[in-house]
């Protein structure tokens, strides 16, 4: 079962994988004039801090509808208090590199910038991974099924447009 934490992370990688490819590709021409790269730079920052802040609200309203569900009682606060702070987006948007930076580098040494990257991820997955465990032990078996069937639908709808999109197909019909 992935959690929402994995989930999280998980489109934060392919975000992240995207970016480089295309950190690398060649840029292709076009026929309208180009906007001056600081206004282009300023557009894109604008967009990810816009993006960023419905992410935070997103995850905000889905935490409060959780706790809602659970009907923690008052021993499970503190339990709540430190799973929430450790699955709680950072405080500011990821910076994107800078794409004059990049082509500056070797591609040995964007590959170590990815590896490093990486590695920051995996950290903060299993940092978030933990909290939830811990979480999910301090919960009686009747709120481990709401928070079971809770997370699983996070994973099914969290995707743009909800189950079968980008590639995953809902199972065929039971036959008989």
């Amino acid at each position: 079962m992935i959690s929402l934490t994995q989930r999280l992370i998980s489109a934060g990688l392919l975000a992240t994988a995207a970016f480089a490819a295309s950190a690398q590709a060649p840029a292709t021409p076009t026929t309208a004039p180009a906007a001056p790269a600081a206004e282009q730079r300023m557009d894109r920052q604008q967009r990810d801090a816009k993006f960023f802040e419905r992410m935070q609200a997103r995850h905000a309203q889905r935490l409060a509808a959780l706790k809602a569900k659970l009907n923690l009682n008052a021993g499970q606060e503190a339990a709540w208090s430190t799973y929430t702070a450790a699955i709680a987006p950072p405080a500011r948007p990821p910076q994107r590199p800078d794409r004059a930076e990049l082509q500056k580098l070797t591609t040995p040494e964007r590959i170590d910038r990815m590896q490093a990257r990486q590695a920051e991820r995996q950290a903060m997955f299993t940092q978030r991974a933990d909290a939830t465990k811990s979480f999910y032990a301090a919960l009686n078996p009747e709120q481990q099924k709401t928070f079971d069937t809770e997370s699983l639908a996070m994973m099914d709808h969290g995707r743009h447009g909800g189950p079968g999109h980008h590639g995953h197909r809902s199972p065929p019909p039971a036959k008989g």
